[in-house]
C-alpha cells in the first residue's frame, strides 16, 4: 500500500483563490501590446500590426510545481522557462483572458496599483474580444482567411488604455516600440 508523504498531499491540495490573487498581486503582470508581425514567407514581406494581450506570472525557476498548480487552478495557459533562471506562466488566448482570468480577478480583487492596472486591462480585453478575428470564406476543405473589422473608437480607446496602463508598469521602453505606428495608422 502506498502512503503519500505530507509534502505530496500538500502539493496536490487545490490552491485557495485568495492565495492566487495575492501571488499575482506580487508577481503577476497584465500586458497589452501593439505588435508588429512580418510575414517573411510572402512576397514583399507584408507587415501586419495587431493588439495582443496577455496575463503572466514570473518567478524563479524553482517555482515549477507552484506554476503547475496555478495552471491547473485556471485550467488554461502555458508554462515556459526563460534564461535558465526564470519561469513564466502565461495566458494569451483572448477567450481564456476574458472568460477565465478577467472573470476571476473581478471576483477576487487585487490591491493597490495592480488593481488599477487590471481594471484598465480588463476593459482592453473586452474590446479585443468583441473585435477578434472572424473567418471569412471558410468551408470544409477550404481554409479561407481571417480578418478584423475594428471599430475606430475601440482602436482609440485601446491606445488610451495602453497609455494609462504605463503608470502602473516598470519603466521598460520596449513596451512602447510600435505605439507611434498605431497612432499614425488610426489617424490615416
Amino acid at each position: 500500500m502506498f502512503i503519500a508523504s505530507s509534502m505530496e498531499k500538500k502539493n496536490n491540495k487545490k490552491l485557495a483563490p485568495d492565495y492566487v490573487a495575492g501571488f499575482v498581486d506580487g508577481e503577476g503582470c497584465f500586458g497589452l501590446q501593439f505588435r508588429k508581425d512580418v510575414r517573411h514567407e510572402r512576397l514583399g514581406s507584408p507587415i501586419y500590426y495587431s493588439w495582443k494581450a496577455q496575463f503572466m506570472i514570473t518567478a524563479r525557476k524553482d517555482e515549477q510545481e507552484l506554476f503547475e498548480r496555478i495552471k491547473s487552478f485556471f485550467g488554461c495557459g502555458s508554462i515556459y522557462k526563460e534564461l535558465d533562471c526564470e519561469i513564466h506562466y502565461c495566458v494569451a488566448n483572448v477567450d481564456d483572458l476574458k472568460n477565465v482570468i478577467s472573470s476571476f480577478f473581478k471576483k477576487h480583487q487585487l490591491q493597490g496599483k495592480k488593481k488599477q492596472d487590471f481594471i484598465l486591462w480588463a476593459e482592453a480585453i473586452d474590446i479585443i474580444s468583441r473585435n477578434k478575428k472572424i473567418k471569412v470564406n471558410s468551408q470544409k476543405g477550404i481554409k479561407g482567411f481571417s480578418k478584423n473589422n475594428w471599430n475606430p473608437e475601440d482602436l482609440y480607446r485601446l491606445l488610451e488604455l495602453h497609455s494609462e496602463m504605463q503608470k502602473y508598469k516598470s519603466k521598460r521602453p520596449q513596451g512602447l516600440k510600435h505605439i507611434k505606428v498605431a497612432r499614425k495608422l488610426i489617424t490615416e
